[in-house]
């Protein structure tokens, strides 16, 4: 069976994005980040909807917040609840950079040539790190780092929800059988996974869910 590693985050996104790898046929491996985010809420939803989906699953331990500078990662500063124009203080410093080559490194010892990322350029908050530029950019390099890269096992970095709305997303997950009760997407969740209602990532599930015509399960507070 093919294998893939699949970057699970316990958001919406990370687990329809799982759940389309699983579809496709994918052997799958999740991977996780204790990267010193706010909250630990969608960890743990993480590693729940890892084992209801009976995959592996690994948790890396990552330290961010010894950096800061980002609204997720550093306690000075606050996680915005208002529209901001350009690049958000939620953007956590070349994040996904950092998530896929260490996703990267577990896939070329797994033998897997597929990494699965649920970046999105359709509804979302203006990271750079989510652009088909970015992904075309580091899936060209992964196959010149790598011993498998250059001895012709190429890598792909596959990402099925990149041009998706997200109302798109939540019909596709509803279509395969996600529970997004079970997900985390708030910037700043309880210690019980419930959702604050006005950070910008809540904003974002909140229309889809209207767009899409779906009862919306999150979990308020």
């Amino acid at each position: 069976m093919k294998k893939a590693v699949v970057l699970l985050s316990g958001g919406m996104d990370s687990v329809t994005l799982l759940a389309i790898a699983k579809q496709q046929g994918y052997h799958c491996h999740a991977l996780s980040f204790r990267y010193g985010q706010r909250h630990s809420s969608e960890l743990i939803a993480a590693e729940r909807i890892a084992i209801q989906s009976e995959v592996d699953h690994k948790i890396i331990d990552l330290d961010l917040s010894r950096f800061g500078g980002s609204a997720l990662t550093d306690e000075n500063i606050d996680v915005p609840i208002t529209p901001s124009e350009g690049i958000p203080l939620t953007y956590v410093p070349a994040r996904n950079m950092v998530f896929l080559s260490i996703a990267l490194a577990w896939a070329e010892v797994l033998a897997a040539k597929h990494l699965f990322i649920g970046v999105n350029a359709v509804d979302y908050s203006g990271y750079p790190d989510c652009r088909p530029e970015f992904i075309r950019a580091f899936e060209a390099t992964a196959n010149l780092a790598t011993k498998a890269g250059v001895t012709g096992e190429a890598f792909e970095v596959c990402t099925p929800l990149i041009n998706l709305s997200k109302a798109d997303i939540i019909n596709k997950g509803h279509e395969l059988g996600v529970d997004y009760a079970q997900t985390v997407t708030c910037y700043q969740a309880d210690p019980e996974g419930k959702a604050c209602r006005v950070c910008d990532a809540c904003l974002l599930r909140i229309k889809g869910f209207e767009v899409a015509g779906h009862i919306d399960t999150t979990r308020y507070r």
